[in-house]
């Protein structure tokens, strides 16, 4: 289509103006082609002196005849001596003048006579205090030019204007009779001062503290003298605030020089003590800018803590009001006022952001801060001078508006050669006006030179503070401190500095704190007393009556546990207290953390991690050392048809037991040691559903609103560590929590319950269960058969579980007619060193059977020889076979069970005590669902402070899991082929 309109196009012009056909077809083959263009690079300074710079072609064209290049490079000029003609701005025309009016006029288009000297541009020059006269009033060009004098006395009191072309009254601050500025009289800035007003000696440097150097200000040597002295005579407003910028451009910094800038102030500002006041503000000088609050100590404290705001502060409601409006007073460098500018859009805020992000800032509750690297050179650009600023807070009013000032802090302000605004409160210096870029005051040699050093407000920061006990959401009068940072240049175009714009709301937290160590106090205190309890119970089940070194590491073992619990459950008490009411607040009555007040709360997570681990270690340890026996019930029921020769006579063999029950047993035992009453998989995949997709993740943003989505527009703020940590922790344990209530309630008894099935499983098989987790307290599981054998076939065992649905025999329990199966035991120091002397005999296994050698397969009959001697003895002490180890079943009292302690110590007789909750999961994963999970909570929630990211912390929480699953059972394995002879080729 475009090829069909470009030959179109050309045919009509071909045929209307007759176009040769050769230079048509040139033309049109250099189009279809689509040639790349390129022309030679050239700049103004680049032509000559004939030559001027073309904007057009971007190239340098040559000047007609009698003409130059001017002073910009950009046009041609006639030469000296040369009158214009004609201009069209394209192009002149240039006569040289005649030998009668050899001169040029100012306007370069008529030839004058002179009446004194010519410049070197070729036009007339007067001597000084006369005014050039070339054109009469009609405008009519002279045939001779004039030097009129300008009246410098009165009552003329006239003097040249800039141009020479004109008199016009002299500055009011000249003598009355004359307008020049005879000695002793000093001119300075245009103005004539009568001698002594102030001393000439003025110390025009800036200094840069941070690069330990002074730079002397060229804008200070012209300025700083003139602007002192017009205050100080002549009461100038514009040169009080001049001589206030001039300061303020030196950090507000005192020093034993009183001739500087500062020094300078405060020298008008202590002659004006005998006038009133400004605005009934004391620190505030009539004439002056205001830039102090006082040196008195403590004034700051007053300033900041004394008085409320009076407006209040609402997140919700009809009386809502979440806007700050900031108002600033806007002066230039040279004193005079600009404009009353409403803060935001881009004055305070370097960082170049959309304005819906940069308007989050002044939505109160919602913390602020943007950072960026801004170029120096762009630096340059945009801010040739700096602009001032007295920053207040509108508090509305309608017709009566008022205005509080914000007062400032200068974090570089020196006093003496202290940073005093870097020490305690009561040390601070408070100041007002501020300003944001500095490139103005770093320029040594000229103000139109590169500068020496820039000074750039590298951090911008308003903070808020809750008055304490407020119940109507008022805060002091908000504190902006300003820390500035001195840029040396040395390549602008490389150089980059780094802004930052923040600001900040925080509440007095010592009340918090007081009450969150008095928690810690008293629980810690609690969790001694449990600890020591759990020492006692522990010292009685070992049957150990010293206290010696293993007493108090145990000692201390159990309190880690303790105390992590204390820390974690008033961790997630106050990070949910946060939570809950920060976030459904509607009158301000507490306000977030600060970031550097959320170090000790981190600490004592890392705590309750910490001791948790030590726990959870502990508890691990125990469990892979236990000592497992499984008693097999099971005797031969016949003889075989077999004979044995034995002495000539032939001899019947009865039939082995299969230890095929003893091995399913082993096996199923290894399967359930690390079940849980929760899904580890579920619960990481849950937890991180409601975080990232729903987005619960955005309730721990540092900002009032509860909402769960986003604008991707709209500012988002930075997470509270607090927030973050009380949402993670109490997501994961609600969650946790309600899967072991749907496992508990739900799943283990219409589903699969796996310790139940374990003990059905045991009885089944006709195969008990000894566990010892202490040296004389254990569990036992009583798996002896109703049916007096399991080792038996399908048809067989089938009717037996008939009969017994059926209750058509025994029940399984240990004492007759009961139905328990599981007893907590607690035995006798006697009967725990005969097991010890029967367990002597059962060793480690050396390898496969037919690997062994004559030796090895002795020895293995040995501990085959003990492992069967071990069935026997405990199977005789469940038969009461040993009177001297007899044991008793009783209950446990209700106190015993809640503190796990066993009041009874086993003398005489071992205890069976009955255990329907089958606590004997208190050697597994299982029954330690509270400690894993709190483990699990705390590790996500450190990995996830740590990185800020819940993604990663569910990555590490699961690789975590799998790797304490894979140790627990590997270790419990080996264990469990240690303790019980039982081949780890079966155990699969």
């Amino acid at each position: 289509m475009a090829t069909r309109t470009l030959r179109g196009t050309y045919g009509m012009y071909l045929n209307r103006h007759k176009v040769p056909l050769t230079l048509f077809l040139l033309v049109y083959i250099d189009l279809l082609n689509g040639q790349q263009y390129a022309i030679p690079f050239k700049s103004p300074s680049d032509c000559s002196a004939e030559e001027s710079f073309d904007i057009s072609s971007l190239s340098c064209v040559r000047c007609g005849s009698n003409q130059r290049r001017s002073t910009t490079g950009l046009s041609c000029i006639c030469k000296t001596g040369y009158q214009t003609l004609t201009t069209d701005k394209a192009s002149i025309t240039c006569q040289q003048c005649p030998t009668d009016r050899p001169a040029v006029s100012k306007d370069g288009f008529g030839c004058i006579r002179c009446p004194g000297s010519v410049n070197d541009e070729g036009k007339c020059q007067c001597p000084p205090g006369n005014v050039l006269v070339e054109r009469d009033v009609n405008g009519n060009l002279l045939d001779e030019a004039s030097c009129e004098m300008c009246n410098g006395n009165s009552p003329g009191l006239s003097v040249p204007n800039n141009s020479g072309d004109r008199c016009e009254r002299c500055q009011a601050s000249f003598i009355n009779s004359s307008c020049v500025c005879d000695p002793p009289n000093v001119l300075a800035g245009g103005l004539c001062f009568p001698p002594g007003s102030l001393s000439t000696n003025v110390n025009p440097s800036v200094n840069y503290a941070q690069l330990k150097f002074s730079v002397q200000s060229a804008w200070f040597f012209k300025n700083l003298y003139s602007s002192s002295a017009a205050c100080l005579v002549f009461f100038n407003l514009t040169a009080c605030q001049a001589l206030g910028n001039m300061c303020v451009m030196n950090m507000h910094s005192f020093s034993s020089v009183s001739t500087d800038a500062c020094g300078l102030f405060n020298t008008i500002f202590r002659a004006r003590a005998s006038f009133s006041s400004t605005q009934d503000i004391s620190y505030w000088r009539v004439n002056l800018p205001w830039l102090y609050y006082g040196d008195e100590p403590g004034l700051a404290t007053r300033v900041l803590q004394t008085d409320p705001v009076p407006i209040g502060f609402s997140f919700r409601g009809r009386n809502k009001n979440t806007d700050i409006n900031l108002l600033a007073a806007v002066y230039n460098v040279r004193g005079e006022f600009l404009r009353w500018e409403q803060v935001g859009g881009g004055n305070l805020q370097l960082c170049p952001q959309p304005t819906t992000k940069q308007a989050a800032a002044f939505s109160f509750g919602t913390a602020y801060q943007e950072s960026c690297d801004l170029s120096v050179a762009e630096l340059l650009g945009t801010h040739p001078e700096p602009l001032f600023y007295d920053v207040f807070m509108d508090l509305g009013g309608g017709e009566n508006r008022k205005l509080l000032p914000l007062p400032t802090l200068v974090y570089n302000q020196q006093y003496n050669g202290r940073f005093i605004n870097q020490e305690r409160m009561k040390n601070w210096y408070l100041s007002r006006r501020m300003f944001v870029v500095d490139t103005l005051s770093g320029r040594e040699k000229s103000m139109s030179s590169l500068p020496k050093v820039i000074r750039v407000a590298s951090s911008v920061k308003i903070r808020f503070q809750l008055v304490p006990r407020t119940q109507e959401g008022q805060v002091f009068p908000p504190l902006m401190t300003v820390t500035y940072r001195d840029v040396a240049i040395t390549d602008i175009n490389t150089q980059t500095v780094t802004t930052t714009f923040a600001v900040e709301y925080e509440m007095d937290q010592n009340e918090n704190r007081i009450k969150t160590d008095t928690a810690l106090g008293v629980m810690g205190g609690v969790a001694v007393i449990y600890s020591l309890l759990k020492t006692v119970s522990w010292k009685r089940r070992i049957a150990s009556p010293l206290v010696n070194m293993e007493t108090m590491v145990k000692f201390l073992l159990f309190y880690a546990g303790d105390l992590a619990n204390v820390f974690f459950t008033v961790t997630v008490g106050s990070g949910l207290y946060w939570l809950i009411f920060y976030k459904a607040q509607q009158f301000v009555s507490v306000l977030l953390p600060m970031p550097a007040q959320e170090e000790r709360f981190v600490t004592y997570i890392g705590c309750a991690f910490a001791l948790k681990a030590v726990q959870f270690l502990h508890k691990l340890i125990l469990q892979v050392s236990i000592d497992v026996f499984f008693i097999d019930w099971e005797r031969p029921r016949s003889k075989t048809s077999r004979t044995v020769q034995a002495a000539g006579e032939p001899k019947r063999d009865p039939s082995p037991v299969s230890i095929w029950r003893t091995y399913f047993v082993a096996n199923e035992w290894n399967e359930i040691q690390t079940i849980r009453k929760i899904s580890p998989t579920f619960q990481i995949i849950a937890v991180l559903f409601f975080l990232e997709v729903l987005g619960f993740s955005n309730l721990a943003l540092r900002d009032p609103w509860p909402t769960l989505e986003r604008s991707s527009q709209a500012y988002t703020p930075s997470y509270s560590l607090m927030l973050r940590y009380g949402l993670a922790a109490t997501l994961w344990l609600c969650i946790g929590l309600l899967q072991v209530i749907f496992f508990t309630v739900f799943h283990e008894h219409f589903v699969e319950d796996k310790i139940r099935q374990f003990v059905d499983l045991c009885s089944i098989s006709n195969i008990s269960v000894l566990l010892l987790s202490h040296r004389c307290f254990g569990y036992y599981i009583h798996g002896r058969s109703v049916h007096g054998h399991a080792d038996t076939n399908m048809e067989e065992m089938n009717n037996n579980l008939n009969r017994e649905s059926e209750s058509l025999c025994g029940q399984r329990g240990l004492l007759p007619n009961t139905e328990i199966q599981t007893f907590q035991v607690s035995l006798t120091n006697r009967l725990r060193l005969q097991y010890d002397r029967i367990r002597e005999q059962i060793g480690r296994r050396n390898g496969p059977s037919r690997l062994m050698d004559a030796s090895s397969a002795n020895q293995f009959e040995q501990r085959a020889r003990g492992y069967q001697t071990m069935n026997h003895f405990l199977g005789s002490i469940i038969d009461h076979a040993h009177p001297d180890m007899d044991y008793i079943v009783k209950d446990k009292l209700m106190f015993e069970r809640v503190i796990g302690m066993e009041f009874l110590e086993p003398s005489e007789k071992s205890l069976f005590y009955n255990d329907e909750a089958h606590s004997f999961s208190d050697v597994l994963f299982y029954g330690n669902e509270a400690t894993l999970l709190i483990f699990d909570t705390l590790f996500f929630c450190v990995v996830d402070l740590g990185s800020q990211s819940f993604v990663l912390a569910a990555v590490l929480t699961y690789v975590q899991q799998m790797i304490f699953c894979l140790i627990r059972n590997t270790l419990g394995r080996k264990n469990l082929v240690n303790k019980t002879l039982v081949d780890e080729r079966f155990l699969i």
